[in-house]
């Protein structure tokens, strides 16, 4: 038997619609910012003009709109690797090539402090979704020149932040030292913070090693920041802490990367 084509999705004027973002190729910008939560999506729109919802559709929200003389969009990723890499792949197959996940974390090390910002060099892959895609030894890296914007946007903007690495979880109780249901606590989890406060890694999140390591792939480029809600030394958490100064960093690191793009296509480089 020959091998069944994937679903298609049409819309009215016969364009294939990716099945699960709703969204076809000319609805998003080659800029693209990646929260989790659907909610924050419309909170990038608000410094952006002639923002417009595009779809909503499961965990995915997508809006669309021009940040100053760019077109860029915001899509929703939902929690975890196996939804982001849903968003990764459909959206690269519509024209995205810039990927800036802008989150939330829990930070392990004593300098970070609820309400800072973390930009993600590279993530230690806890996760099972990119071991789908490559052997575990293949690195989990941001683009270096999407990290640069990030940096220099914090610096514009005055916002204490701070850059290195971060652990990439696909649960957030047990795979995250949090004892699950009724105290639940495997052996292993009563080491995992300590053993990587050892190695200097920042926070826990549940993204960004997916985003990482199939943009590598795929030749996009990739950033995270996070915004800290928790302080898992103490058990502090503020949610929302630091979430408009991490949407604000990566609005204006776009800026930032579509002028150097700009002046790296007239230097013919």
């Amino acid at each position: 038997m020959g091998r069944k084509s994937e679903p298609a999705i049409h819309s009215g004027l016969g364009e294939a619609v990716q099945y699960h973002i709703r969204c076809k190729r000319g609805d998003v910008g080659h800029y693209v910012f990646l929260p989790g939560d659907p909610d924050r999506v419309p909170k990038f729109a608000k410094y952006w003009s002639a923002a417009r919802e595009v779809s909503s559709h499961r965990e995915y929200r997508v809006w669309t709109g021009e940040l100053g003389s760019v077109k860029v969009s915001a899509c929703s990723t939902g929690i975890g690797g196996p939804s982001a890499a849903i968003a990764v792949e459909e959206l690269a197959r519509i024209g995205a090539e810039t990927l800036i996940r802008t989150g939330s974390c829990g930070a392990i090390q004593p300098k970070v402090k609820c309400g800072d910002l973390i930009i993600c060099t590279g993530a230690v892959r806890l996760d099972g979704t990119s071991k789908q895609y490559v052997r575990v030894e293949y690195p989990a890296v941001a683009s270096h020149d999407a990290v640069q914007a990030l940096v220099e946007a914090c610096e514009q903007l005055g916002v204490r932040y701070h850059v290195g690495v971060m652990a990439t979880s696909d649960s957030f109780y047990v795979g995250q030292a949090r004892p699950g249901f009724r105290d639940y606590e495997p052996s292993w989890s009563k080491d995992l913070i300590p053993d990587l406060q050892k190695v200097g890694v920042l926070a826990f999140e549940m993204e960004t090693s997916v985003i990482y390591v199939l943009a590598s792939l795929y030749n996009l480029r990739a950033a995270s920041i996070c915004a800290v809600y928790a302080y898992r030394l103490t058990g502090e958490f503020v949610e929302g802490a630091g979430e408009e100064e991490c949407i604000k960093v990566a609005n204006e690191a776009i800026t930032l990367l579509n002028k150097w793009d700009e002046g790296s296509r007239r230097r013919k480089k």
